[in-house]
């Protein structure tokens, strides 16, 4: 990949990040796409219509009507000559949304792209299965779109990701402590960064409509909940006896993120500062059930195509799927 002209990050926006069934629970994940690609342009001091590309991860689109991303763009004020993709890539989504990005300004196939992902779990909804052909007798069986397209292995029908989690925790001998303790250690970061306002300058405020009422929502609705005391008593979400609970596994949420990405070349001409440059990326597939692993081969892979050793980066941020996750990588 290029490091003459390389592709750079010069904005990012997010909206804050609901609980299930909370604070963002009446916002479709195109409304909060919208509001998170929106704030990105603006913060980059771009027109809507400098875009001419946007991808965005979804992994749950059923009820959210057609092309969610394309939804989020317009939503957006972007105009109709955007491009716009929906990627499904499970929790991977919004990485290779920005991955994809990255190789269509890489091609030259577009000067600016907006990147993200943009979720609302709360509102993924049930589904009738067999109805449209109808049910001549007997039972008919719901199936909730959440659990079936998200948290539930296509494979081994039924079985959810937490128990790979679990699997995972065995193989590296993770202990139940160990796990609470990173979870607890990463519940103190995320408590402390809204404390001191770190999160203040990734933020946009989103205004939640109600019936007749409007709130605006600008703060992380989970971690200021958290109680650290009662932690270590939860019991095993996933397996009697087990050691991977719902405190050091990733909550349900609702949220959105974009970055606007183009060449460095680009961004001077602009008149723009980079946050950041994209060096490489890469991808590690293997066995469904050991996905709690794939990070491991994916940094490998980066870092033998970059040239950099591990100890030459000063933070990784891994995915806390589960706590075992960030752990094992």
């Amino acid at each position: 990949m290029s490091t003459h002209d390389p592709i750079v990050i010069v904005s990012a926006a997010r909206t804050p990040m609901g609980g299930f069934q909370g604070d963002l629970k009446d916002m479709t994940a195109p409304q909060l796409g919208a509001a998170a690609i929106g704030a990105a342009l603006e913060r980059a001091g771009l027109a809507p219509d400098a875009v001419e590309e946007v991808v965005f991860g979804c992994v749950l689109p059923a009820g959210q009507g057609q092309a969610p991303a394309r939804q989020a763009a317009i939503g957006a004020g972007l105009p109709l000559s955007a491009g716009a993709t929906t990627i499904n890539k499970m929790c991977g989504s919004g990485m290779k949304a920005a991955m994809f990005a990255h190789d269509l300004l890489y091609a030259g196939s577009a000067e600016v792209a907006v990147a993200g992902g943009m979720e609302s779990m709360t509102n993924a909804p049930y589904l009738l299965d067999r109805a449209r052909s109808g049910y001549r007798m007997g039972h008919g069986k719901v199936l909730d779109h959440m659990f079936l397209d998200g948290l539930e292995d296509a494979y081994d029908k039924g079985r959810l990701m937490g128990t790979f989690a679990e699997d995972c925790a065995e193989a590296f001998q993770f202990t139940r402590k160990a796990q609470d303790d990173f979870a607890i250690a990463s519940l103190e970061r995320a408590q402390a960064a809204i404390t001191n306002g770190s999160f203040v300058k990734e933020i946009v405020p989103v205004t939640v409509k109600s019936g007749k009422t409007e709130r605006v929502v600008s703060e992380d609705e989970q971690p200021p909940k958290a109680r650290m005391d009662k932690i270590p008593t939860l019991k095993p979400a996933f397996r009697e006896g087990g050691t991977v609970t719902a405190a050091n596994s990733s909550s349900i949420s609702d949220g959105a993120a974009a970055l606007v990405m183009m060449r460095l070349s680009q961004a001077e001409k602009r008149g723009l500062t980079p946050l950041a440059a994209i060096r490489g990326h890469a991808t590690h597939a293997q066995a469904p059930n050991l996905f709690p692993t794939a990070p491991i081969g994916a940094i490998r892979t980066l870092s033998a195509r970059t040239g950099w050793d591990l100890e030459d980066v000063d933070l990784f941020e891994v995915n806390e799927a589960f706590a075992v996750v960030a752990m094992a990588a």
